[in-house]
């Protein structure tokens, strides 16, 4: 009778896992609705009336993370010292907002010093060198307003940084940036550059200057901080005591070999930077939840194109109907990057963690429109929650101080 009392038990055990289902996500079509965008920004950049903006009525596919067990309060996270989170506004230069977010967060991390930094002053400048490389190289270098998070390094080396109330990149009484028409118009003059093969560089970076100067000011060649004064590069290395040597890039992608300095190879890497130590996923993955669990945070990039980023709840996910959990991996990650499901649209500052269910969240501090659709008085207004499983399928690579991973670059030759 025990012996019969096993087989009943095994049977049924081994139906159980054989016949079980795992949860399955779901998915809706979201209607769109205006948000911090339309209501906010696009009234001040334009001054139009809410009534006289065009309507969308498109649909957008979703996961359904309704009745989902969320942590989506920004409260429950174990948290490092940032400003409060600011809005990029019209202009796309969240690799600056993030990355200066970061530096920031870094001058309080070593000084213990609150400071504002000046995330156009690093916009306007980065403008400069790819109008110089584009003479340069004779109309074959791209010029976006995209750049990449060590973009911020570049400039901090060269002309270093100023505070945010010394050059706020905002005229006319403007309370959010916009860059189109700046944009517009610089484009449009190096186009005529090289339609005439007009390669004067001196007069290109000149030309390109006046521009910005007319849109978003003239910056600043000399500040006072505290009754001293300072040039925006004694200003970097005497008061905020930073040093851009000592940042990296960590970066997972498997069409580079692991263990090497490659060339992230995407449209913001405009000036084909090979400073990317490329690692397995693995480890970047634990590299990450060690420096935040250690008391760093990161300038982070990636894509938020996703069904599973969702602003209504402010997380990202990713629903088992893209892949299960299980099954991600340096493969998947890589093919979604070689299809080009996986792009390089956005940059953000991942500044805490929570452990959930045996996986972390990680606290996104954010400067686009999509993280503000909601009570700009409660302290989710400019803040995501991603899932760990978002970050190790869609996040490509992160600046990062060398102290949080000085054990992986002894291994890079």
């Amino acid at each position: 009778m025990k012996k019969y009392s096993f087989l009943i038990f095994v049977f049924c055990l081994i139906s159980a896992n054989l016949f079980a289902q795992p949860k399955k996500d779901k998915s809706i079509f979201r209607e769109y609705e205006s948000g911090f965008y339309q209501d906010v920004i696009l009234k001040d950049v334009t001054n139009v009336d809410e009534q006289l903006q065009p309507k969308q009525t498109d649909k957008r596919l979703e996961m359904d993370q309704s009745g989902l067990d969320l942590p989506n309060k920004v409260n429950l996270y174990k948290r490092e010292w940032t400003n409060p989170a600011i809005s990029q506004g019209n202009a796309g230069t969240c690799w600056a907002f993030s990355t200066i977010s970061f530096y920031e967060s870094e001058v309080y991390r070593i000084h213990k010093k609150q400071v504002k930094l000046s995330e156009i002053y690093v916009a306007y400048w980065e403008y400069t060198e790819k109008a110089r490389r584009f003479v340069q190289e004779r109309g074959n270098s791209h010029f976006a307003e995209g750049s990449e998070a060590n973009a911020v390094a570049r400039m901090f080396r060269k002309y270093g940084i100023v505070p945010m109330e010394n050059y706020t990149g905002l005229l006319n009484d403007r309370k959010y940036h916009t860059h189109e028409k700046m944009f517009e118009e610089m484009n449009g003059y190096l186009q005529s550059v090289r339609k005439m093969q007009m390669w004067n560089e001196e007069l290109v970076v000149a030309t390109i200057k006046d521009i910005m100067n007319k849109h978003i000011g003239e910056p600043p060649t000399q500040i006072t901080v505290e009754g001293k004064n300072y040039t925006p590069q004694s200003y970097l290395k005497e008061y905020l005591k930073i040093n851009p040597d000592d940042y990296v890039e960590i970066l997972s992608y498997k069409q580079e070999p692991y263990w090497k300095k490659v060339e992230y190879k995407v449209p913001d890497n405009w000036w084909h930077s090979k400073e990317y130590y490329n690692v397995p996923l693995d480890v970047y993955m634990d590299c990450l939840k060690k420096a935040i669990r250690n008391g760093f945070t990161v300038s982070i990039g990636g894509d938020v194109s996703e069904a599973g980023f969702t602003r209504l709840t402010q997380c990202a996910i990713i629903p088992t109907f893209d892949i299960p959990s299980e099954y991600i991996d340096e493969d998947a990650r890589q093919f979604r990057f070689s299809n080009l499901t996986t792009t390089d649209d956005h940059g953000m500052h991942l500044m805490g963690y929570l452990e959930k269910n045996g996986k972390d969240w990680f606290l996104i501090k954010d400067s686009s429109a999509g993280s503000r659709n909601n009570n700009a008085n409660v302290p989710e207004f400019g803040y995501y929650f991603f899932h760990e499983d978002y970050v190790k399928l869609k996040m490509m690579g992160f600046t990062i101080h060398k102290d949080a991973v000085k054990e992986i670059l002894t291994k890079f030759r």
